[in-house]
């Protein structure tokens, strides 16, 4: 994991060059450069990887997936969204550049996001699908859909709403994507449609698992520990898997979540699906 976390760190690097205008790249590479966890490239890697792919064939849709990833956390952190002031253990890019900067260089990140796509070297088939499978993502039937959703539900609790309305929350606004990243990776590695199938069936589980385990350290973890502020849904009065489920049935769902993307996984090579079992197994034990 950590090597490939290198190479789309060194891949990113390059793809946004400190040019003008300044300021919006300045804030582009602020919020891309600023670190994390590169979970949704480095599961396009390794599922290309899993197909029979090569690793560098993928690396143009890995760093479209993270550019993607990247606006959504810009737009996530506006005042008129989340209002966050903390992300990655640095202040938020608008509360470094300012609002309308932000916004811009969240849209640039869109733009450029498609722009790099289309450089990955397959048949323009698979290239179309990759295309719509990222582009359906972050729109009403993706990340959209998810933020609205979560927008509406702040300040009701478990007796309005219930665990299928906070699962379609989740399986938009941050499973969607991962979804995408890992659906990518096997359609440019040349997997067949059941191959890609059970890719998606694993990224299901692994975007929902990612979620579970960010709503228990969210209520469980300090700012500090968490490189973002803790305890920001409570107040916001947001929906989350400990106030529908209670914590330790969240913690039983993120074992069962976990036992479920391993089993998606059954019948591909077991050395090319150990990336993505090493990926499942940082995710569910993750404590930032």
């Amino acid at each position: 994991m950590k090597t490939k976390a290198k190479s789309i760190n060194k891949a990113l690097d390059k793809a946004i060059p400190l040019v003008e205008p300044l300021n919006i790249h300045k804030a582009m590479r602020y919020a891309i450069l600023a670190g994390g966890k590169r979970v949704r490239p480095i599961l396009c890697l390794a599922a290309c990887e899993l197909v029979g792919g090569e690793e560098r064939s993928a690396v143009p849709a890995a760093c479209a997936v993270e550019m993607i990833h990247t606006m959504s956390l810009i737009k996530d952190d506006l005042p008129c969204m989340d209002n966050d002031d903390l992300r990655r253990g640095k202040p938020t890019t608008h509360k470094v550049f300012g609002e309308s900067v932000a916004i811009l260089s969240g849209g640039a990140l869109l733009a450029l996001a498609f722009e790099h796509l289309t450089e990955a070297d397959v048949s323009p088939e698979r290239m179309v699908r990759a295309v719509k499978e990222l582009a359906k993502s972050i729109g009403t039937k993706g990340l959209v859909a998810g933020q609205a959703m979560d927008l509406s539900s702040e300040g009701l609790d478990q007796n309005d709403v219930g665990l299928e309305e906070l699962e379609f929350i989740h399986v938009h606004k941050t499973g969607s994507l991962l979804e995408a990243s890992a659906v990518i990776g096997a359609v440019i590695g040349g997997g067949s449609e059941e191959e890609v199938e059970k890719v998606r069936r694993f990224a299901r589980c692994v975007g929902l698992l990612f979620q579970v385990v960010d709503d228990i350290l969210d209520g469980t973890k300090s700012s500090e520990e968490l490189g973002k502020t803790a305890g920001k849904d409570q107040v916001a009065g947001k929906l989350t898997y400990p106030k529908v489920l209670g914590l330790e049935e969240s913690k039983e769902f993120v074992k069962r979540l976990k036992k479920d993307a391993r089993e998606h996984l059954k019948g591909f090579d077991s050395d090319k699906a150990k990336p993505l079992i090493a990926l499942a197994d940082f995710i569910a034990n993750r404590d930032n």
